[in-house]
């Protein structure tokens, strides 16, 4: 009975493959526009995102040249503000960097960069004690910093701020020194559509105000920092601007995006039917925080020997599988053993969101279940930050830069924001000073083509698109769910993506199928499990034909 089942789904899924139609390429540009008649911005960099890899981009550009960040929300308005876990950086006594470094290879399961991730974590300390200098106030105990361990790490050496909003005093901490640059100038509530390149060099962007209309912006060198793609998902952590815009615009200027397929999904997320989901902390579970299945067993160390600090995608992947055998919805967080006070003191973000759904984080168990929070790949890059395309640099969320490999390190993704932005604005910087190049605009006419509509339902189409991926390209994949997600998709690109919207809820679902599509795509060829991306089909990891990344980039029309 078993060898007719699987020839069966063989033939199913040999069928489904055959069904696929040709991809639609996306087309080159979003919208129409011509130069002669769009306004025009000059600036020697351009920064695309506000967060912390951004703005660290910003600072560090705006020593050499004049700087435009710009964000399509207001500047506080991103990923590093809603981080509540902390920055992992080898500062507490008796912990090194090759301790880090260990840890975070043995997470990224074979695929990390090693050269990348010794880079980072030794540069680190300076760039953390920078933030210090500039007045982030992480917190402390008796003026010495205080340290938590959390899962995949073997040492305490995550620092938090104000107990569960590090990202926040981060943010505000690099606004406020942005702010002081006189280098530097913000255009908030504006609209990335897309880059503008000739010949394989980046010469800045066309973006869309609400009030000023469309822009061009020519830049001498453009940074990319734009953050994640959570919200192709249906659960997920992340605010309602992370629509992997960046991803797109990168792929359909040409350039080369890498392991797309792995995705990683926090944990534990705040479980309360139609309410949104918010994050709790990796750190709940490094303080002493038991995760326990409806009948109040705790179930992880039958899963992991080191049980709640498991790596992120085994404790994803365990909580997935309770769930699955007690028929529920959630599973709970158990951190009622720890004293109230300490718990309020350290907690006191989540105890304010968990109170206002009449939870006493001291007294009551927290119902939590996994959510998309982190794409590991990205958009290419090289030690100094540059993308295959000429003059155009990405930093943080939205590039791929090796640090995390197949499954990144809780608490690594700030340190990399921290230290690649960094890195990023420098080399920027440097480089327009060594090529004294003019900033010279050239006439550009753009038919974008395709019907401007308004009858399609964006709404209906995205939140149907975000159940697709949950359902089918979520915690566990297999062949025929990833072919369905895939089919699914190709038919709403082949209505959507030739039509010409004319403001972001369209432009963002568009980039949200296209990014999909690279992800679902990916998935596929990917056949193994290995760290965040898990095949119950091919359940194991091979290093033999599978220890490499897997790359896409746009097809020459």
């Amino acid at each position: 009975m078993k060898i007719k089942e699987f020839s069966l789904t063989n033939k199913f899924i040999k069928d489904r493959i055959r069904s696929v139609k040709k991809q639609v390429e996306p087309k080159r540009y979003l919208v129409s526009f011509d130069s002669r008649t769009t306004a025009h911005v000059f600036t020697d960099v351009l920064v695309m995102g506000s967060g912390v890899a951004g703005l660290s981009a910003a600072i560090q550009a705006a020593r050499c040249d004049s700087v435009l960040v710009v964000t399509k929300e207001r500047i506080d308005e991103n990923n590093t503000a809603y981080a509540q876990g902390g920055v992992a950086v080898v500062l507490s006594a008796g912990d090194t960097v090759s301790k880090h470094i260990k840890d975070t290879l043995d997470a990224g399961q074979g695929l990390c960069d090693a050269a990348t991730v010794k880079a980072f974590i030794s540069e680190g300390p300076r760039r953390v004690n920078e933030l210090i200098a500039w007045g982030a106030l992480f917190d402390k105990e008796n003026d010495r910093l205080v340290f938590t361990q959390e899962g995949g790490h073997h040492f305490p050496r995550i620092i938090h701020a104000q107990g569960d909003s590090t990202g926040k005093e981060i943010e505000q901490t690099l606004i406020a020194v942005a702010r002081e640059n006189k280098n530097i100038k913000v255009f908030e509530h504006t609209f990335v559509i897309d880059l503008i390149t000739e010949d394989g060099i980046c010469h800045g962007a066309i973006a869309w105000h609400a009030k000023k209309g469309s822009m061009l912006i020519w830049a001498k060198r453009t940074i990319l920092a734009t953050g994640g793609c959570g919200q192709v998902y249906r659960e997920t952590t992340n605010p309602g601007v992370a629509t992997g815009d960046g991803l797109a615009m990168a792929y359909r200027a040409g350039a080369t995006l890498q392991d797309m397929e792995f995705v990683q999904f926090h944990p534990t997320t705040l479980y309360i039917a139609g309410a949104v989901r918010f994050l709790i902390t990796e750190t709940v579970r490094g303080e002493g925080g038991i995760l326990r299945n409806k009948r109040g067993e705790r179930f992880m160390p039958k899963y992991h020997p080191q049980a709640e600090l498991a790596p992120r995608d085994v404790v994803s992947q365990s909580i997935l599988k309770e769930m699955q055998k007690t028929d529920r919805t959630h599973v709970y967080i158990d951190i009622r053993h720890i004293p109230k006070e300490r718990l309020y003191a350290r907690f006191p973000r989540i105890r304010e969101i968990c109170a206002s759904f009449g939870i006493d984080i001291a007294k009551d168990l927290i119902p939590v279940r996994p959510s998309a929070h982190y794409m590991i790949g990205g958009v290419k890059v090289n030690r100094f930050s540059r993308t295959t395309i000429r003059h155009l640099y990405a930093c943080g969320e939205v590039a791929c830069t090796g640090m995390h490999g197949a499954n990144r390190l809780g608490s690594n993704s700030l340190l990399e924001g921290l230290v690649a932005g960094s890195v990023a604005g420098a080399d920027a910087g440097k480089s327009i000073q060594r090529s004294k190049r003019e900033l010279f605009p050239y006439p550009i006419q753009e038919l974008a083509g395709g019907s401007k509509i308004s009858w399609l339902d964006l709404n209906d189409i995205g939140n149907s698109l975000k159940s697709l991926m949950w359902r089918d390209a979520g915690i566990e994949r297999d062949e025929k769910h990833l072919l369905e997600a895939e089919e699914m998709i190709e038919m709403w690109c082949r209505y959507v993506m030739d039509k010409e919207f004319a403001n972001p809820a369209g432009w963002e679902l568009q980039n949200m199928l296209l990014v999909s599509r690279l992800i679902v795509v990916s998935a596929r060829k990917r056949k193994e499990s290995r760290g965040v991306h898990h095949r119950s089909d091919y359940p194991e990891t091979d290093n033999t034909h599978w220890k490499r990344h897997i790359t896409v980039k746009r097809q020459k029309s």
